[in-house]
């Protein structure tokens, strides 16, 4: 962290879109790199935290704390146990839990953020992998979100993730997903195709956008849960392009939100509902510690033999739990209700 920068913005500065302003004077800087310190807290006005869509008025003291050009971050093994469902001399598919990152972000330090991710286990795992995704990304083909568990393919060499960057790109990888959603989805099936971007305001989030790039997700109900804490929908999820959030911007998009995934509507928290036969002093409360989103299987072809792989993932323990203690008794009947007519 360098010492505190510190600008008093000019009046002939006015009007001017905060992160606008402070890439013209941090030098070197990108206006993603600035935007970044600002969504961490890391720029203040007025000693104030900072928002990137601020105007400026003119006469504010600016205030940058982060550190605009950090070293350049390198990945370094770790001895993180993986569960490797598939291994060849080519690639591997790991399946990965929930609360992983697959790799540290670009702005991380060298310190615990940038700890503990899928790509340190993976080179203390393998040692070689592919150099074409950088230092920070070795071996790297696509990612997972850092609360979404399941399968990502990993390759060991260049030759190996050319050929799998081809397929992805090209739509030949199968990529299907469990999520339990917030709601009764109306229709058995159905497909969402809606273009996804950047949201300008919440730097952090995606939003479906007709000027972003195209996205296409096919879903699918599994089951249908009328349970004492609301309603919610097991579906199976394909998706056809591999857009940031994508599963979780689409269905929360049709008003059924990803259940554990707060940045896009769904709770935290789940809690049992009022009026329901069953009377009690304090509702019953089922804290979410992660998103119920799961990679659960993958279809595509060795990359360099061309053969056919399929390769599947259970669901977590943890999903799992979740999911009988929404099943234990349906709304308006009593938690002991089935155990006493059995």
């Amino acid at each position: 962290m360098t010492d505190r920068r510190t600008f008093n913005a000019p009046p002939e500065a006015a009007g001017q879109r905060l992160d606008v302003y402070l890439t013209a004077r941090l030098e070197g800087v990108s206006r993603s790199r600035v935007q970044m310190l600002i969504d961490q807290g890391d720029v203040l006005i007025d000693n104030q935290p900072a928002k990137a869509r601020y105007k400026i008025r003119g006469g504010e003291i600016i205030a940058v704390l982060g550190e605009p050009n950090p070293a350049p971050l390198h990945a370094t093994p770790e001895a993180i146990p993986l569960d490797v469902v598939y291994e060849d001399a080519d690639m591997a598919i790991i399946n990965k839990p929930a609360g992983m990152m697959v790799h540290a972000g670009s702005g991380a330090t060298d310190d615990a953020r940038s700890r503990g991710t899928l790509v340190n286990a993976l080179l203390h795992r393998f040692q070689s992998l592919s150099t074409t995704g950088g230092d920070l990304r070795p071996g790297i083909v696509h990612r997972l979100d850092k609360n979404t568990s399941g399968l990502i393919v990993v390759a060991k060499h260049d030759r190996a993730h050319s050929a799998l960057g081809a397929m992805f790109s090209g739509r030949k990888v199968h990529k299907t997903y469990l999520a339990l959603v917030h709601g009764s989805v109306e229709r058995a099936r159905g497909t969402i195709n809606a273009a996804i971007a950047r949201d300008p305001v919440r730097r952090t989030r995606m939003t479906t956008n007709e000027t972003g790039r195209s996205a296409v997700s096919h879903y699918e109900v599994v089951d249908r849960l009328n349970t004492r804490f609301g309603k919610f929908t097991l579906v199976r999820v394909r998706i056809e392009t591999g857009r940031t959030h994508q599963i979780r911007v689409h269905m929360a998009s049709i008003g059924h939100p990803v259940v554990g995934d707060t940045l896009y509507g769904g709770a935290g928290q789940l809690t049992e509902q009022s009026g329901t036969s069953r009377r009690i002093a304090e509702p019953e409360r089922i804290r979410l510690t992660r998103n119920f989103l799961h990679a659960a299987r993958l279809e595509l072809m060795q990359p360099l033999s061309g053969k056919p792989l399929v390769v599947e993932a259970p669901l977590p323990a943890e999903l799992e739990l979740l999911l009988a203690q929404l099943r234990v008794a349906p709304a308006g009947e009593p938690a002991n209700a089935r155990a006493a007519r059995k």
